[in-house]
């Protein structure tokens, strides 16, 4: 199945040494509550590794969480994180999450968000249309 609301956004870090283009569907986003996602405060979509390519500056980004989940990319110079890239099983295997925020053509006010509670592990909860809190 094919999702007509996919199409190529270009991104960019602030500095502009990376830029990046994703074919994703930006109309819908995810936060998470886990101690990473809380700091960074991305707005995540998920796509097909392959449909993430680096335009420019392969070279300027660097890596953090090298894991069997995913590697998280950002710029080395600003520190803007970009996307990530992994396998998760639960999601259908290899996956690309684009920080929507970083795309250059997208309003983030104009996103459907949902809500996940990875800083309890309770990812069996599923999305939420509010945020769950965070607690200890």
């Amino acid at each position: 199945m094919t999702n007509t609301l996919a199409k190529k956004h270009p991104g960019s870090c602030h500095c502009g040494a990376v830029t990046f283009e994703a074919t994703i569907d930006a109309s819908k986003g995810s936060r998470c509550n886990c101690t990473v996602c809380t700091k960074l405060n991305p707005l995540g979509a998920i796509t097909k590794p392959e449909l993430v390519t680096v335009t420019k500056g392969q070279s300027e980004l660097s890596s953090f969480g090298r894991t069997p989940a995913g590697t998280r990319f950002f710029c080395k110079h600003c520190g803007v994180y970009l996307y990530s890239k992994g396998h998760l099983a639960e999601i259908g295997g290899d996956y690309a999450s684009v920080n929507l925020q970083a795309l250059d053509d997208i309003d983030p006010a104009q996103v459907t968000t949902r809500y996940w509670d990875g800083r309890h592990d309770n990812w069996q909860a599923g999305p939420s249309p509010t945020p769950f809190p965070i607690t200890a």
